[in-house]
């Protein structure tokens, strides 16, 4: 009988091909019909293999996590973007292949991503979520997040709103 290994590690430059399959089928899944369809194309399009690879080669904080040999979801993080907020780090997107969603991976990744960000001196996190985004708003809710700010983002011609969860340290 085997096993296999699951765990979470920084991300490398080979990642790279892999990390763009992840972006596109997960949010495919997330996104159709939330993001107007030619807009979300051009979104996954520009996140490419060489995107991926450019971003890690300057030194993007991203941990992969890893079932057996296959990657099967990603977290990239670092300094919260939105300097009005009271907290130091953001989990920029958590993403998993929709096959391994709803197994407790996005929250492993959220506690890796998060334990680096303590390690690196950042008080607090805060992670944005599309209000429509209905999974990911009651995983960020589950997970303890506490709605902090509400914001707006516009995708060809729709508006949508975003919501910011917070966590003190």
């Amino acid at each position: 009988m085997s096993t296999l290994l699951i765990e979470t590690r920084r991300a490398q430059p080979a990642d790279a091909a892999e990390l763009a399959e992840i972006h596109d089928a997960a949010w495919r899944a997330a996104y159709r019909g939330v993001i107007p369809g030619a807009d979300l194309e051009k979104m996954i399009h520009r996140r490419g293999p060489a995107w991926w690879q450019s971003a890690l080669n300057r030194g993007s904080r991203v941990l992969v996590l890893t079932f057996g040999d296959a990657l099967a979801g990603y977290a990239n993080f670092g300094r919260n973007r939105a300097r009005s907020l009271p907290f130091e780090g953001e989990i920029y997107e958590i993403y998993l292949k929709p096959e391994y969603q709803g197994l407790g991976f996005g929250r492993r990744l959220f506690r890796d991503a998060r334990k680096e960000l303590s390690g690196a001196g950042f008080e607090g996190i805060a992670v944005w979520a599309l209000a429509d985004n209905e999974p990911a708003v009651g995983f960020y809710r589950a997970l303890g997040g506490r709605p902090v700010a509400r914001s707006s983002e516009t995708f060809g011609g729709k508006t949508l709103e975003k919501i910011a969860f917070g966590w003190h340290a």
